[in-house]
């Protein structure tokens, strides 16, 4: 379980599209809900306290936050009390006052909630940079599970169509992005994975965020095993080969449950499956080529590529990338036809001995960026996605 300080459930430090960090107020226009959630803690029924802001009153709030210098950014959602559209009614008009009547200019993240209708969809891309709407899980099937209001295609996924039409069609900057709660729903990593790049591909998501299930008291999965980190770890480090390193759906190993394994990271598995496309020669491989090694990433393999236009690589040292990348390259790698001068046994060590660096435990930090978050009652350390609640 993640801990969190009090301040911690308002403000946190997040990182935006763009690279830049920031604080973010992270709050609900309010927590009553009709919805019912099996996960979520302001799930309909359940005895919460429940608090709720005036559009004036939340807008001022932020606006004083930001003149003391605590934040720099809102990310605003709200549990649906009437219906979407009366929701999405109060949170248009406190960042209507926050961009109006306050004159900030800053990053706004705001939730499109579930059944909202196509003006509130066009007015949150109006003002907002970046809209996203919270799947929560794979598929209708899995939707089902969680909850016996919420209808996956209409509600879901047909605001999240229409958002990426009105911003295509409009040419605005927008980004967007989903939120799976993993586990949950006993959805396999497969399900995740592939819904994950069928939207990626389809209505150009820039991110899908997992968070790994935690049980909640008084609700119907306050019995339900606690998914554990690693799972979600491995979720973020497949999703990273489907947006950055090229790979598809297909090529991800998966064990016999439809699940990645924990035994050693998604990447390094393929080469493992693969000795026929090792090793490579670092000083002719393209960059699709060497994102296909393990330890190499984008920005590696960028700089790789800059290195070999000023002569020839005869090592690691001349790649300009970090020692704990080389160590888990070096097996995969000629240079001019030669192994590299070190050689870690990792290649032919049994599944499961892995060394910790490639089993998992990973910088969490900047490098899995903004927005990611909970609907299940913990924060999340990536990003700016559902605050406790949000429809």
């Amino acid at each position: 379980s993640r801990h969190r300080s009090e301040m911690d459930r308002w403000i946190y430090p997040a990182v935006r599209p763009d690279g830049k960090r920031v604080s973010m107020l992270k709050v609900l226009q309010t927590n009553a809900c009709a919805n019912d959630c099996a996960y979520c803690a302001n799930r309909s029924r359940r005895d919460t306290p429940r608090v709720s802001f005036s559009s004036d009153e939340l807008a001022r709030t932020f606006d004083e936050m930001v003149r003391a210098n605590l934040v720099e950014g809102l990310f605003l959602s709200s549990g649906i009390w009437g219906d979407a559209s009366q929701a999405m009614e109060r949170m248009l008009a406190t960042v209507e006052m926050v961009r109006k009547k306050y004159d900030f200019g800053g990053y706004v993240h705001l939730k499109i909630l579930p059944g909202a209708d196509d003006a509130s969809i066009e007015a949150a891309i109006e003002m907002a940079n970046r809209v996203s709407v919270n799947l929560e899980a794979p598929n209708a099937q899995r939707v089902g599970a969680l909850s016996s209001k919420k209808d996956f295609y209409q509600e879901l996924l047909t605001p999240l169509r229409k958002a990426d039409e009105i911003r295509r069609q409009q040419d605005r900057r927008v980004s967007m992005t989903t939120q799976f709660v993993v586990g949950a729903a006993d959805e396999t990593d497969r399900e995740l994975v592939a819904s994950a790049a069928w939207l990626y591909r389809n209505l150009h998501l820039a991110r899908a965020y997992y968070s790994a299930f935690q049980p909640i008291r008084d609700t119907p999965l306050d019995n339900h095993p606690a998914t554990p980190t690693w799972r979600e770890h491995r979720l973020y480090q497949a999703d990273f080969l489907l947006r950055q390193y090229e790979f598809d759906v297909e090529e991800l190993v998966f064990d016999q449950e439809g699940h990645l394994p924990r035994r050693a990271d998604p990447k390094l598995l393929w080469a493992r499956r693969h000795p026929e496309a090792y090793p490579i020669e670092v000083n002719m491989a393209s960059r699709e080529r060497l994102l296909r090694i393990p330890g190499i990433g984008p920005t590696s393999a960028d700089k790789i590529l800059k290195r070999r236009q000023q002569g020839t690589l005869r090592g690691f040292d001349d790649t300009g990338i970090s020692k704990a990348l080389a160590r888990r390259a070096a097996p995969f790698v000629l240079f001019e036809g030669k192994r590299p001068s070190f050689q870690p046994s990792m290649w032919n060590r049994p599944p499961g001995q892995e060394p910790e660096a490639l089993s998992g435990g990973a910088n969490r930090r900047g490098e899995w960026a903004v927005e990611g978050g909970g609907g299940n009652g913990r924060r999340s350390e990536r990003s700016d996605q559902s605050p406790q609640g949000g429809g």
